[in-house]
């Protein structure tokens, strides 16, 4: 397998750096940017521990001229872009009665948006090459949207429609486009909850358990290998059986 390029947003969450684990565990030859915005502590490990093939990436993904400034840096150091994980994301839930403009703002922003300018970026590079692959982390949300999530659902279900758009714009150019759609995964978003709410929430999942980071860094791996060539344009949920 050739040395590949992979540029992981929102890598610092335990997704994005599971995420970034598996890529450079994959091959010895692969380089993994890890893009983060404001926290750095467990992308900064995963760099130190792989120093010469992981390297932290400054972006806001909701502002172009970040996008440009990451991307024309990944391109003068490696001169490619294999692989784009659009994994950051963020939540602010609240019912839609009461909830601000800004809370609205801020997560189609970053979900939606963010992905949106993250896709655009990566595209003449991957055209170019006539290779590539985008994979799209949106939620289990954009398919079973709870209450209390407008926002967020929305924006994810944003993400599954601009998924399937694009795949059908790129396919003849070698370019797939997935999204994965997870349910409740064991990271930071579950851990204001208190023991009752968890306990209720895995009551709720057919398999007793909460999701691994590891286990949808496994599913991003295979959607970027060379043998999921001909799937594009799906979105695969990974919730424990829920829907």
């Amino acid at each position: 397998m050739t040395d590949r390029t992979i540029i992981v947003t929102g890598g610092n969450g335990g997704i994005g750096v599971a995420i970034g684990a598996a890529f450079l565990n994959e091959n010895p030859r692969n380089f993994v940017w890890l893009a983060t915005h404001n926290r750095q502590e467990r992308a900064e490990r995963l760099a130190s521990e792989n120093e010469g093939r992981c390297r932290l990436l400054t972006l806001d993904v909701t502002r172009p001229d970040s996008w440009d400034a990451a991307i024309s840096l990944v391109m003068s150091t490696q001169g490619r872009i294999d692989v784009l994980v659009n994994n950051a994301g963020t939540h602010n839930d609240q019912l839609l009665g009461t909830m601000t403009p800004d809370a609205w703002r801020s997560v189609i922003d970053t979900n939606l948006h963010g992905t949106f300018l993250g896709c655009r970026a990566v595209l003449p590079s991957m055209i170019g090459r006539r290779a590539g692959r985008i994979i799209n982390i949106s939620s289990l949300s954009a398919l079973l949207a709870p209450p209390g999530q407008t926002n967020y659902a929305a924006a994810k279900a944003g993400v599954v429609a601009l998924t399937s758009s694009l795949a059908k714009e790129v396919a003849r150019l070698g370019i797939t486009v997935n999204a994965v759609c997870p349910g409740y995964v064991e990271t930071d978003a579950l851990s204001g909850m208190g023991p009752e709410e968890l306990r209720a929430i895995t009551q709720r999942i057919p398999m007793r358990r909460l999701g691994q980071p590891r286990e949808i860094a496994a599913l991003v791996l295979f959607l970027a290998c060379p043998d999921a060539a001909y799937l594009t344009g799906s979105a695969i949920k990974m919730d424990g059986g829920i829907f």
